[in-house]
């Protein structure tokens, strides 16, 4: 049997969407977890936090602000109105691994004045999201796709 030629249609992708008000809801939590860090200096803190951050750049849902929210908040507050895509989500959790590891390293390390800045930077971040919904690293990641050209796929 002739194998069947390729089509040069693109294929549709199946973007990944999420409730537009988890990542409120995690930036909430994440603002609680930082002020924390501030307070306590606790580099194991924002180590942990900087877990939740990772998995949540592996995907928004598999982080533990992701879980608590659909199993808990989420039915109390109906279907979403809209969904958005989880591409620029997963990129500010990846810039906020970036900050919450530095925070760690710098208060385990015996450095506390780099703790306490990336932990000062991650919580105005995460309180510009959770209190305005303005998410900085969402925005950072429309610049950067602006200016990286697409990866084209190949068959």
């Amino acid at each position: 049997m002739a194998a069947q030629p390729e089509t040069s249609q693109p294929r549709k992708v199946q973007l990944s969407r999420i409730d537009s008000r988890s990542p409120r809801f995690a930036a909430a939590l994440t603002t609680a977890v930082f002020v924390v860090v501030l307070v306590t200096g606790n580099g194991w803190l924002a180590l942990a936090q900087a877990v939740a951050f990772a998995l949540g750049a592996w995907h928004p849902r598999y982080s533990p602000s992701g879980v608590l929210y659909r199993r808990l908040v989420a039915p109390l507050l109906g279907p979403p109105a809209v969904l958005e895509p989880t591409a620029p989500v997963r990129f500010s959790q990846a810039v906020g691994l970036a900050f919450a590891l530095v925070s760690a390293a710098g208060y385990l390390g015996g450095v506390p004045a780099v703790g306490i800045v990336a932990a000062g930077c991650a919580l105005a971040a995460a309180f510009l999201n959770a209190a305005f919904g303005y998410c900085l690293g969402c925005q950072l990641h429309l610049l950067v796709a602006r200016h990286v050209p697409a990866t084209k796929e190949s068959a």
